[in-house]
């Protein structure tokens, strides 16, 4: 039984594309184009992986359902893939202890991840 995974962005062509990466690896998607689409999906099924972009209705979308998926379903990893490094200068360490008090994703990508990379991390975090 493949592997799903729930994509959500705001951004309806890296969507498309990250689906459709995904896929190529062998996976099962979901999308959502927004968070609060997703956190009615996530009422319907539990994934087995999610891909979330950070800043969709608000800045901080990505966090908060990134929170809502983990008190849900805790051991779910979560991959943060954002673009705001790129356009803000803001970064984001989530291995260090204060961050992970309030950042709860396994993973914080940027944007234009080469797809070996994104696989390797896909396959790493589901221990496949």
């Amino acid at each position: 039984m493949k592997k799903r995974i729930l994509i959500v962005d705001d951004d309806m062509d890296y969507l498309y594309q990250m689906r459709l990466k995904v896929e190529q690896m062998g996976f099962e998607t979901v999308t959502a184009e927004s968070q609060a689409e997703a956190e009615k999906i996530i009422l319907e099924f539990k994934p087995d992986l999610c891909i979330l972009d950070l800043m969709m209705e608000s800045d901080d979308s990505g966090f908060v359902l990134s929170y809502k998926i983990k008190r849900k379903y805790p051991d779910v990893p979560i991959i943060i893939a954002t673009a705001v490094t790129a356009e803000t200068g803001m970064t984001f360490d989530i291995r260090a202890e204060e961050s992970k008090k309030w950042i709860n994703a396994d993973l914080f990508l940027d944007k234009g991840i080469r797809n070996d990379q994104l696989q390797r991390e896909i396959k790493k975090l589901l221990k496949i």
